[in-house]
């Protein structure tokens, strides 16, 4: 009997070593499931990982100046041909135009690239407002 009750325990420590393979890979393939959701995530929904923030001016020859950043939040989805909406107001905040704007350029995970553009805006422009319409994913 003393014997036996040694054995049982250390065929009990070889069974609970053992089980342990199992877990390391359902984890493994747990956060393989999650990092795919994510990305289907991403890349259905651009607009919500992609930010767009600038200024404008105006120079010598009546045109507005237009500096931006696009900032790319997702984690995994990189995206490009970035479509822009800008939204042209007058000093009363009446929308006066507004046009598109494509950032032909591919923005990797957690950056951003600066684009710059002029427009002919119409008379009466105060202020421009920016904000992303779409974007393709890779």
């Amino acid at each position: 009997m003393k014997k036996v009750i040694p054995a049982l325990i250390m065929l009990s420590f070889v069974f609970v070593a053992c089980g342990g393979d199992e877990d390391a890979a359902d984890k493994k393939d747990k956060y393989e499931q999650t990092k795919e959701t994510l990305e289907q995530t991403e890349k259905k929904n651009p607009k919500r990982f992609l930010a767009v923030e600038g200024s404008d001016r105006k120079n010598l020859i009546g045109q507005r100046v237009i500096k931006g950043t696009v900032s790319n939040k997702a984690t995994v989805a990189s995206y490009k041909d970035v479509d822009i909406e800008l939204s042209f107001y007058s000093q009363t905040g009446a929308l006066l135009e507004r046009d598109h704007e494509v950032i032909y350029e591919t923005i990797a995970p957690g950056s951003s690239t600066n684009f710059k553009t002029k427009y002919f805006a119409p008379r009466g422009t105060d202020s421009v407002a920016m904000r992303i319409v779409g974007a393709k994913t890779e």
